[in-house]
């Protein structure tokens, strides 16, 4: 069962529609997007070994690799024209910095970070996606249950000579340096989000199954990513049920084929040879919108049109300064509320309002509001 998990911050809605300009202009566009390049990141390497087994035989950066290796040479198999770029093909030490630039560099359509989780108590078990976010404030849940994984992947940094400024004062020790990051800059967002529900709709179907859920939190190497950008951890080292299944190659073997797996989706998707109610449809049950589903092709009397700005699982007051000085209206789809302004009859003018709404909100994209449907506007 995948959990959204709302302790870190605001967590926008797991389903919310790839957002590609070109599919939102209401416009055809000369030649569909595709996923030409993904950069696989195996985590850790060399001086950093990450997280290390309490028997001190295996360690993170290991796991990683393997199974960057195993995920590459399945998309390569599937996709020959997909270009596969690794950060690290071998066990070298590389910085956070220029594991970023490899995919800037390379116009990456999508960011891997592949990443094995450890804890004191061994019976923290299960996998986690995670995307880049921001705390509300000292006070939040990141900094009380999630403060470690986000120091213990940043703390590679203090590996490097001068990183205060090399990384521009970050400092992974100290939760202010989390703040400034601003998560309405990440035009990335939702597209992230959407491969993470991909990727934990997979691996809980095993060999590890225990889902930890969907996080925002401030990793370093997804803040400076110009794409899509996941962090996987595939497991706890520290727990011996994941451990034993981490170090054996079926296992490696089984997860590799779950991420590809949600790759495979996710590039569907991106590519657009796929709708969003079948990539809907591979989600757990739980995830499901609970509104029934209006006739198909046929809209109802009630319906409208309107632009959506946000989808968060918790409600956020008026005026926070996330709305930018909009007034949504807000619909409850399962866990999630969507926040949608310039709501019309007129398609027209939704459209017209758009124009305008998208320079403050460059994901928002156009909804059809079918009584309590709400669908994006093909």
């Amino acid at each position: 069962m995948i959990k959204i998990v709302p302790h870190c911050m605001p967590l926008m809605a797991l389903f919310l529609f790839l957002a590609l300009p070109s599919a939102l202009s209401g416009q055809q566009p000369p030649s569909k997007p595709r996923l030409k390049t993904v950069v696989l990141d195996p985590g850790h390497g060399g001086k950093d070994a990450g997280c290390i087994s309490r028997d001190g035989k295996t360690y993170e950066k290991t796991i990683t690799l393997s199974v960057a290796k195993l995920l590459g040479q399945k998309i390569s198999s599937a996709y020959p024209d997909v270009k596969v770029v690794y950060t690290r093909s071998t066990d070298q030490y590389i910085t956070l910095n220029d594991r970023a630039e490899v995919a800037n560099r390379n116009h990456a359509d999508l960011f891997i970070s592949i990443h094995v989780d450890a804890f004191t108590n061994t019976s923290a078990n299960g996998f986690s996606a995670h995307v880049f976010g921001r705390s509300s404030g000292k006070d939040s849940d990141l900094f009380q249950r999630n403060l470690d994984l986000c120091r213990r992947e940043n703390s590679v940094i203090l590996l490097e000579e001068d990183y205060s400024t090399e990384y521009s004062g970050f400092d992974p020790n100290d939760p202010e340096s989390f703040i400034f990051f601003n998560l309405m800059q990440n035009a990335f967002y939702e597209q992230s989000i959407l491969f993470a529900a991909e990727v934990a709709g997979e691996l809980s179907k095993g060999p590890i199954v225990h889902s930890r859920g969907i996080w925002q939190n401030p990793f370093y190497v997804l803040w400076r990513t110009t794409m899509p950008a996941v962090l996987v951890e595939l497991g706890f080292m520290s727990n011996p049920s994941d451990l034993k299944v981490l170090r054996s190659s079926a296992g490696k073997e089984q997860i590799a084929g779950r991420l590809f797996n949600a790759f495979r989706k996710f590039k569907a998707a991106y590519d657009g040879s796929l709708d969003l109610s079948s990539l809907q449809s591979s989600q757990p049950e739980k995830q499901q919108s609970s509104v029934p589903a209006a006739a198909s092709g046929k809209a109802g009397p009630d319906v409208r049109y309107g632009i959506q700005i946000l989808a968060l699982s918790k409600k956020i007051k008026t005026g926070d300064k996330a709305l930018k000085g909009y007034s949504p209206e807000i619909f409850r789809t399962g866990d999630i509320y969507k926040y949608i302004v310039g709501i019309s009859s007129s398609e027209a003018e939704a459209l017209d309002t758009y124009r305008t709404v998208k320079r403050r909100f460059p994901d928002s994209f156009p909804v059809v509001i079918d009584g309590e449907r709400i669908s994006p506007l093909k």
